[in-house]
Order: structure tokens, then C-alpha cells, then sequence
């Protein structure tokens, strides 16, 4: 009940009042910049009071426990999260009376661990390179805590509650700020809860209303295998239960390096900070934009704030390291173009293959050094395990001609040191005095190995030429 003394004021009664209610700003500078004619908008719930659009839920899911008799006064709450929900939980929980722990992977930025600590919830870190079923997995792990805890987990991949938040509150709210004139909704997808329940409210309202789903390349919604990715918080590995593909009208795969890249384009040019997951629907909300008609309104979802990536995709240096972003001219991308190296032609084994067929690789190709990948290219930075290398092989099996029957994993050793395809080539220089070889990053995904002798042979043929010039 509201204390009577608020009434005529403008003053919340808690911070669970200001849930919800997010505004919708036009992308004017975008627009005017890639040449779009229709209006381009954003829906920013980043003005949430955790930040995020998963406030809404968070509120819902802990309402509906308490009513069904799930959470009980004093309870624990334990719930895997990429950041977002947790913080939503976290403040729900705050003002109710709960203890958290939330359960997260190894890829979040370690910015948003230190968010949900400020709140007060207990944080447990899991490897993301794992499958779900595994023992370490987020998700196992998650499932352990909540029956030793006797906690109540939300669950927001199943919880019913999740797309109903965003059924009862984001999709009037668009309906009514647009006028009824809303023609495109663009969203990420991850728990499905966001683009579901608005979708569910807007084609009531209008079936001609197009929703199309942003995913990062890698998620299974968009023909994916759910192979890891860097882009938090969006895209999955299974199909969770508010995924409702008959509501999409398309589903638009986003690459990391586009999704980081925009997320600095959109924060540079409209003065507004968005995230990974951010810059991701607005690349896809850019190709739906471009191909409407001038009368369209197309919304994109934008689920927080840059303020949570500032260690990841706003940082030169991780974005470097990663490929994404090029230093000078006179880079590591320079050795590889003079070797003409490409994804294509990465040399790399298997976990399961043999010793003795990595021994034959290396010396059919002349390389000392192969990185260890699990599955097929292209590879994501995270499904390299490990490396080996022929000094390392010739000790071992020196010591015991066994090994050469043996999976490559029980021989490996660490994963080679990695750098960015354009960072300098000064920075591979000092790496290279003390590990034999590098794996290059490109795009967030391993291009090749650069060696002492490729960079070497660069520096000789570069000399060369100049010396040649400087002749004629």
C-alpha cells in the first residue's frame, strides 16, 4: 500500500515503481548517416533502475513466487545470468527481503560481476566452453545450488512470467508511444522473453506488424549450432520455452566484430551508450530500416548500457587483442597478408586425433606449432583448448613411445599466447621473446599461427625492398 503522504507528489513510493515506462528516441544521426528514409527509433531500457529491460521480469517472476507460495520470507533466490536479470533480481530482492546468489560465465565482463556484488548477491563464475549438460556448465551448476540452497531459481528460460512482463508492460507501452504506428520491432533473443511478449501484444494489436529477432552468428535461432560467441546476454545454445518462432517474421544472424563495432558507431554518433547486445539489434534494426518504406516506424530494442561493457567492447585494448579493431598500418595483419594466411588455411588438430597425426601434419606443412580446436572452422577464440608443439612431442615421446598412440588432449600443452590481426607488430616482437609462436586473432576468431620466422621473413623482405628502392 502507498503511504498516504506521497499522494499530489511525484515521489516513488519504492524503486520498483520506476520500473517500466522507458522512452523511445528517434536514431536521428544514424539514419541521416547510413541514408535511411523511414524513422529509426530506440527504446532505451537502459533508464531501468537496474540499468536493463530485465528489471521487468525480474519484478514478474519474484510477484508470481510470492502469490504461488515458491519464495517464502527470507528465502534465497539463485538464478544463472549474464548480468542483467541478476542486477533486476538483485534490486527485487532488495526491497522484498531475499538472498542471491547468481551463477555466471567466464565471458561476462568482469565489470558486471562486481555489479551484482555491489548488491549485495554471491556471484558464482562457470567456464562458457562448456556443454550445457556439463557438470561445470552455468546451467548445471545453477540447478546444484538451487536444491543444496533449498532456493527458489526463477528460471527466466522457462518461467512463463518472463514474456508476460514484457506482454503486459513493453508492448503497450510501444503501442502507445508510436501512436499505433509502430510497422518493424527489431530485438535480440536470449531468453526470448523480451521479443515474445512484445511481439505477443503487438500482433494482437496489428498482425501486419513485422518482428524480426537480432542473433549473434553461432546461436542455434539462427541456424547455428550454439557454438560460443562474444556477444553477452543474446542468442543460445538450446531453444528455451518463450521461443516462439511462428510470432518472426525474420531472424537477422549479427557477427561480433558488426555487434561491437556498431555498439561504438551508435555511442559515437547519437550521444547514446549501448552495449554488444545493443549494437547488435541496431545492425540488424540498420538492415530492416534501409529496406522500408519512408511512412515505417521501426523500433529497436536496446536491453541496457554501455556502462557494463566499458572493460570489453569499449576498450581499445581488448577489442585489439580480439581482432576487432587495427592499432597502426605497420601491423601483425601486414606478416600474415605478406604469408597470404587466411581462416581457410589454419592449421590446426583435434582434441581426439592422434599424436602421431599431429606429428604428420606438422611435418607435412613445416610448422613447429598447432593450436588444438575443438569442432570445425570457423572457430571461436573459446574453442581452442590447448596447443602443441614438436620440441614438447619429441620429449615426451622420448620418454615414452606411447604417447604417439595417444589423443592429442593428454599431450597438449597451454593455448599459445594470442594478439589481434591489427595490433602492432612492435607488441609480437616482445611476445615472441618468450613463447615460440602466437595465435592470431580476427574478428573475435583464430586466423592463424605467426611464428619467429614469419615475422623474420617480413622483416627481411622488407629490408630488401627498401634496400632495392634505394638502389634504383
Amino acid at each position: 500500500m502507498t503511504d498516504p503522504r506521497l499522494e499530489g507528489t511525484d515521489i516513488a513510493d519504492s524503486v520498483l515503481d520506476l520500473i517500466g515506462d522507458t522512452p523511445v528516441v528517434r536514431m536521428k544521426r544514424i539514419s541521416e548517416l547510413e541514408g535511411i528514409d523511414c524513422v529509426l527509433a530506440l527504446k532505451a531500457e537502459s533508464t531501468n533502475p537496474g540499468g536493463s529491460s530485465k528489471d521487468r521480469p525480474a519484478l514478474e517472476m519474484i510477484l508470481a513466487a510470492e502469490r504461488d507460495g515458491q519464495l517464502k520470507p527470507g528465502g534465497t533466490i539463485v538464478e544463472p545470468t549474464s548480468g542483467n536479470t541478476g542486477v533486476g533480481l538483485a534490486i527485487v530482492a532488495a526491497q522484498r527481503g531475499y538472498k542471491c546468489v547468481f551463477v555466471m560465465t567466464d565471458k561476462v565482463a568482469p565489470e558486471k560481476i562486481s555489479l551484482l556484488k555491489a548488491y549485495g548477491a554471491e556471484v558464482i563464475v562457470c567456464p562458457v566452453a562448456v556443454e550445457p549438460d556439463d557438470p561445470q556448465s552455468y546451467y548445471s551448476v545453477a540447478e546444484r545450488l538451487t536444491n543444496e540452497l533449498g532456493a527458489f531459481r526463477p528460471n527466466q528460460y522457462d518461467n512463463p512470467h518472463n514474456p508476460k512482463a514484457h506482454e503486459l508492460t513493453t508492448g503497450p507501452e510501444l503501442w502507445q508511444q508510436t501512436a499505433g504506428r509502430i510497422t518493424h520491432f527489431v530485438a535480440g533473443a536470449g531468453t526470448c522473453g523480451s521479443i515474445t511478449g512484445v511481439a505477443r501484444y503487438l500482433k494482437s494489436m496489428n498482425p501486419d506488424i513485422k518482428i524480426i529477432a537480432a542473433d549473434p552468428e553461432g546461436s542455434v535461432f539462427s541456424g547455428g549450432s550454439g557454438r560460443p560467441y562474444l556477444v553477452e546476454g543474446v542468442g543460445e545454445d538450446f531453444f528455451p520455452a518463450a521461443w516462439e518462432p511462428d510470432l518472426l517474421d525474420d531472424i537477422i544472424a549479427i557477427s561480433d566484430e558488426e555487434s561491437f563495432l556498431t555498439a561504438r558507431y551508435v555511442s559515437e554518433s547519437e550521444g547514446i551508450l549501448i552495449g554488444g547486445s545493443g549494437g547488435m539489434a541496431v545492425a540488424a534494426a540498420i538492415k530492416v530500416a534501409k529496406a522500408a518504406d519512408p511512412d515505417d516506424i521501426v523500433v529497436v530494442f536496446n536491453p541496457d548500457s554501455g556502462r557494463g561493457y566499458l572493460s570489453r567492447v569499449f576498450d581499445d585494448d581488448w577489442m585489439a587483442n580480439f581482432g576487432f579493431i587495427r592499432e597502426c598500418e605497420q601491423c601483425v595483419g601486414a606478416v600474415l597478408d605478406a604469408r597470404n594466411a587466411s581462416i581457410e588455411n589454419l592449421l590446426y588438430v583435434n582434441p581426439a586425433q592422434l599424436v602421431s597425426e599431429a606429428i604428420d601434419l606438422m611435418r607435412t606443412n613445416g610448422v613447429s606449432q598447432l593450436p588444438v580446436c575443438k569442432n570445425t572452422p570457423p572457430f571461436a577464440a573459446a574453442e581452442v583448448s590447448g596447443a602443441v608443439d614438436e620440441l614438447e612431442l619429441m620429449e615426451a615421446i622420448h620418454g615414452d613411445p606411447g604417447v604417439l598412440s595417444t589423443p592429442v588432449d593428454k599431450a597438449m600443452g597451454p593455448k599459445l599466447p594470442t594478439i589481434g590481426v591489427g595490433q602492432k607488430l612492435e607488441r609480437a616482437v616482445e611476445m615472441l621473446e618468450s613463447a615460440p609462436a602466437l595465435l592470431v586473432l580476427s574478428g573475435g576468431r583464430p586466423l592463424s599461427v605467426l611464428t619467429r620466422t614469419d615475422v623474420l621473413t617480413y622483416f627481411s623482405a622488407t629490408a630488401a625492398a627498401l634496400n632495392g628502392a634505394d638502389n634504383g
